[in-house]
């Protein structure tokens, strides 16, 4: 059985979801109430957030360009209006789009 690293006692194995339905587990000390998520499991909830926070689109051809269709949701979420111009960062893994 796992230790707390406060006060020395036993740790208990708990499973929670967070608000948008992915489950996780960690460990709760049975004598101070603390509580603790492992690195492995931290990586894990990361990884399906980012799974559950995709959107695939298509690009299609502009003039000499490519233009990429925004989804409504994300559309509404960021208040974008047709003409507004917004940033383009190249990274290492990808794009980041910027709103200004």
């Amino acid at each position: 059985m796992r230790k707390c690293t406060e006060c020395s006692g036993s740790m208990q194995q708990l499973k929670a979801k967070t608000p948008e339905g992915v489950e996780y587990s960690y460990f709760k000390c049975l004598k101070d109430g603390e509580e603790i998520v492992d690195m492995k499991q931290l990586h894990e909830v990361a990884e399906r957030y980012r799974t559950l926070k995709k959107y695939n689109v298509k690009l299609s051809k502009w003039g000499l360009s490519l233009g990429l269709r925004i989804p409504k949701e994300l559309v509404e979420k960021y208040k974008l209006k047709n003409e507004k111009e917004v940033s383009i960062v190249p990274e290492k893994t990808g794009l980041r789009i910027i709103t200004s």
